[in-house]
């Protein structure tokens, strides 16, 4: 890569604050952008936990404490970013909750939309949406006073197409349990939040931008890996460090011209 294009990706003396930093993904964005020279604020609720990730970071980080439900706590960070670097160039909304189904409240009938609980419901707006509005109103509006900076939405492809329940069924065809209502619901709000803040702050500086992963491999039952497998044309899950190259040319000047878009990143599984 010559120095033109390597200057394009590089986030040399960015501050990027990455949320849900302790997540399967979060992780990976964090060392994506530390990679491509960003001080990388990686934050979470469990703070030492952070701290540890943001030392093991190839760049001058920081591990904070964030509840993304709490307006005092998202302020704060603002605040520690702002005393410690002076300003703040990219922010990744990666912190969500997804279905576990190892939790009673997700088992077959509860996940069953009839049935589903109206507590899960709000807690996944809570925060996957709450939690994204929150921190791109007091982080992106530090942002539009600096005039430039890029904010990540991390979506879903279930924020663009129905759940296919077929793949939550065993090779006896026993429905292990349902995708809920909820997730799928959050993730679409994500996405049309993500066309709404890109044009109300394209004018000053800010792009807004989402990205929606498709499944990352991770300890899933075997019939689940093979039927999602073969339902994406790549022939597989994903791998929890491909989505690196997506998130570093969103954050990057690479995208210096895009806003407003939903970068669909999921191995063709959408397009079947």
């Amino acid at each position: 890569m010559n120095g033109t294009m390597s200057k394009l990706f590089s986030l040399e003396g960015c501050v990027a604050v990455v949320t849900g930093a302790l997540g399967l993904l979060g992780q990976e964005h964090c060392r994506c952008l530390a990679e491509a020279g960003a001080h990388v604020i990686a934050a979470d609720l469990a703070e030492e936990n952070c701290s540890e990730l943001a030392e093991s970071l190839s760049t001058r980080s920081l591990g904070r404490f964030l509840d993304v439900t709490d307006p005092d706590s998202v302020r704060a960070l603002l605040d520690s970013v702002m005393k410690e670097f002076g300003h703040v160039d990219v922010l990744v909304n990666n912190a969500g909750v997804n279905d576990m189904v190892e939790d009673p409240l997700l088992a077959l009938q509860e996940s069953m939309f009839e049935n589903y609980p109206l507590q899960m419901w709000k807690k996944f707006m809570d925060v996957n949406v709450s939690g994204v509005f929150l921190c791109s109103q007091v982080l992106g509006s530090q942002m539009a006073r600096q005039g430039k900076g890029s904010i990540i939405n991390i979506a879903s492809t279930y924020g663009i197409v129905a759940p296919d329940q077929s793949l939550y069924c065993t090779p006896t065809g026993e429905q292990a349990f349902f995708k809920s209502p909820a997730y799928p619901a959050s993730k679409g709000a994500v996405i049309a939040f993500t066309r709404y803040l890109a044009a109300y702050w394209g004018r000053a500086g800010v792009r807004v931008n989402a990205l929606s992963p498709g499944g990352v491999q991770n300890g899933q039952d075997t019939f689940f890996i093979e039927q999602y497998s073969r339902k994406t044309p790549l022939g597989r899950m994903a791998k929890r460090t491909d989505y690196q190259g997506a998130l570093l040319f969103l954050a990057s000047g690479a995208s210096s011209y895009i806003t407003g878009e939903n970068l669909v990143a999921d191995g063709g599984w959408t397009i079947i």
